[in-house]
């Protein structure tokens, strides 16, 4: 390749977002400093303490009663639930991250909309364990908020809390799509529904869905929120029938 060859595709490659080839914008976005993403890897790393790995999102209640045996009823669970998270929790996200003044009246909505009542105390569990460890982690970046919040749900607090963080909207909202997927998928292989590999391999496939979902989903009011599918919210609020279980949810 010649050098003039050679410089024209770096002066491309430059211009143009990175992308991972599913159509995902994979560049930092957090000012130029490159402290902003390592805060994405960060935040988006299994080991953050939200406490996201004691909720299956109803799959073990759906796996012991037989609906969920093998990757193809699994995987028909994941899409179902991506449509579910990105119809009936995205829209709090976003929007406790472009009004967070409004956090409270967003946490109290969000508290009425979910009614399931396993649904509603693992999103509380998650929400305060989340701010907790933000408020910890992050003690400059970011204020406490505990004095301000009656119900604090991981949707609004989630999207208020990478607001502060200065990560941009749309990176906000895809981590939250992708740590709902990694939370039922890593469900799925404690469960032994399927093995880490074939998982993966799931997360990978279905990353072309969540970015359209997300796409469709991104500019819904809180009006528009609603449960998509119902049989998850039966799933999940029979968690508290099971005779054993691993998850809280």
């Amino acid at each position: 390749m010649s050098d003039e060859a050679r410089d024209s595709e770096t002066k491309t490659l430059n211009a143009c977002p990175h992308d991972s080839g599913l159509g995902i914008d994979l560049s930092l976005d957090i000012g130029s400093s490159s402290f902003g993403g390592w805060l994405l890897w960060q935040l988006a790393d299994s080991a953050f303490p939200t406490g996201g790995f004691a909720h299956s999102n109803g799959l073990e209640a759906a796996w012991q009663q037989g609906e969920v045996g093998g990757r193809a009823e699994l995987l028909t669970f994941l899409e179902a639930g991506l449509y579910q998270v990105g119809h009936a929790s995205l829209p709090f996200v976003l929007a406790a991250f472009d009004t967070p003044e409004e956090l409270n009246q967003i946490d109290a909505y969000y508290d009425a909309f979910t009614s399931n009542q396993v649904a509603n105390r693992a999103s509380r569990a998650q929400g305060r364990a989340f701010l907790a460890a933000v408020e910890r982690i992050f003690e400059p970046e970011i204020g406490s908020r505990k004095s301000e919040l009656k119900c604090a749900h991981f949707a609004p607090l989630f999207g208020v809390c990478l607001r502060e963080l200065k990560v941009a909207r749309e990176t906000a909202a895809r981590m939250y799509l992708f740590q709902h997927l990694r939370a039922v998928l890593a469900a799925a292989v404690r469960l032994n529904i399927v093995g880490p590999m074939e998982a993966q391999t799931l997360l990978r496939k279905l990353s072309p869905m969540a970015e359209v979902i997300l796409q469709a989903c991104d500019r819904l009011t809180l009006e528009q929120a609603a449960q998509t599918s119902p049989l998850l919210e039966l799933w999940q609020g029979a968690q508290d029938r099971l005779y054993s279980r691993l998850f809280q949810s």
